[in-house]
């Protein structure tokens, strides 16, 4: 356990933020205050794991005495079973310990965009959309669509995504790059087998206001009528608002509330965070740590295929971590890929 987590390291750094909140005058720094309570929380909880996991692991090695004492079939079974929990457990502790980025803790921005495969492609993306909705209610993350254009005949252009919850940048960063989907179409007539390719690009949102600093002068801001085909997205004002930053010419757009400020307040955020990754990558010289590679959304440049047919398989060619669970993946089981990915991610 102790090459998995400091535990004495752990406790110094729950005193030391717990000395900083009580001191008298925190509350005259809220952002400040919000801060550490964020800290005190994630600390307490990696304690809480490792005691709990602990506790569970003497347990079962008392068992495991019972059942040689016992010689049981039935106690060797519930050891086993006991061992698969606790194996999980183990991953989502060891997972925690890999989510330490600059931007890990904070949420983020997820932008899908449909690539080759014309109307295939369009679906492609709201099955993607479908399935990170679907894995940030496993992980009890708050996910609102905050855009979208939607496809000609199905699905969607594009989507864009903001997501809330502890350490969602962490947990959704390795899925920035091309996703490969290979099916039998349900828009061929002929059953033939197609394959369709979207882009995935996920952005940390950045709280502090002094780190992207943005001149009104820079911004050119129009409105529009959402394009939503009925229901929850029917705007009957043009609330929906489109800015671009003139230095740079990166344009963001907000349509999903009925509200003209809150989609301007969202279109901001989103405009920080891709201003943040390109300040980044003029420092660095690269933006892979962030963004990762920009390359065609097409054959070769994939980063995860998608089998359905002739055979279920899920493979990530940068791990080579693969599952033929395909039904689990996209209904959210995405565990194991992001595990394998911030893995792979420390060792290099």
């Amino acid at each position: 356990m102790s090459t998995v987590f400091d535990v004495s390291a752990l406790n110094g750094e729950l005193i030391n933020v717990q000395n900083k909140l009580n001191d008298e005058n925190i509350y005259l720094n809220q952002k400040l205050y919000a801060l550490l309570n964020k800290q005190y929380k994630n600390i307490s909880e990696k304690l809480n794991l490792v005691n709990a996991l602990t506790n569970r692991i003497n347990n079962l090695n008392e068992f495991l005495q019972l059942c040689e004492q016992e010689d049981d079939v039935n106690l060797l079974n519930d050891c086993d079973l006991e061992l698969e929990k606790l194996e999980k457990i183990i991953n989502e502790l060891y997972l925690k310990t890999l989510l330490n980025g600059e931007y890990d803790q904070n949420n983020c921005i997820v932008k899908i965009h449909s690539g080759a495969g014309g109307t295939e492609a369009c679906d492609w993306v709201e099955m993607l959309f479908r399935m990170y909705k679907m894995y940030c209610d496993k992980k009890s993350f708050k996910c609102n669509m905050v855009n979208f254009i939607e496809g000609d005949g199905a699905g969607f252009k594009s989507v864009t995504l903001e997501v809330n919850g502890d350490f969602a940048y962490g947990y959704l960063r390795g899925e920035n790059g091309v996703h490969r989907l290979v099916r039998i179409s349900p828009f061929d007539a002929n059953k033939r087998r197609h394959t369709s390719f979207a882009s995935v690009e996920v952005m940390p949102v950045i709280d502090e206001d002094e780190i992207i600093e943005l001149d009104e002068r820079d911004l050119k801001i129009d409105t529009y009528r959402s394009s939503g085909a009925g229901g929850q997205h029917v705007n009957t004002t043009d609330s929906a608002i489109r800015i671009t930053h003139l230095p740079t010419g990166v344009v963001v757009t907000c349509q999903n509330e009925r509200s003209q400020i809150k989609n301007k307040a969202t279109a901001l955020k989103i405009l920080k965070s891709k201003l943040l990754l390109m300040k980044i990558a003029q420092q660095k010289q690269s933006i892979k740590d962030l963004k990762g590679d920009e390359k065609k959304i097409e054959w070769g440049s994939q980063i995860r295929s998608y089998v359905f047919c002739p055979y279920k398989l899920v493979k990530d060619n940068r791990t080579n971590f693969e599952t033929s669970n395909l039904d689990e993946v996209m209904n959210g089981g995405l565990d194991g890929f992001v595990l394998e990915y911030l893995k792979q991610q420390k060792v290099n």
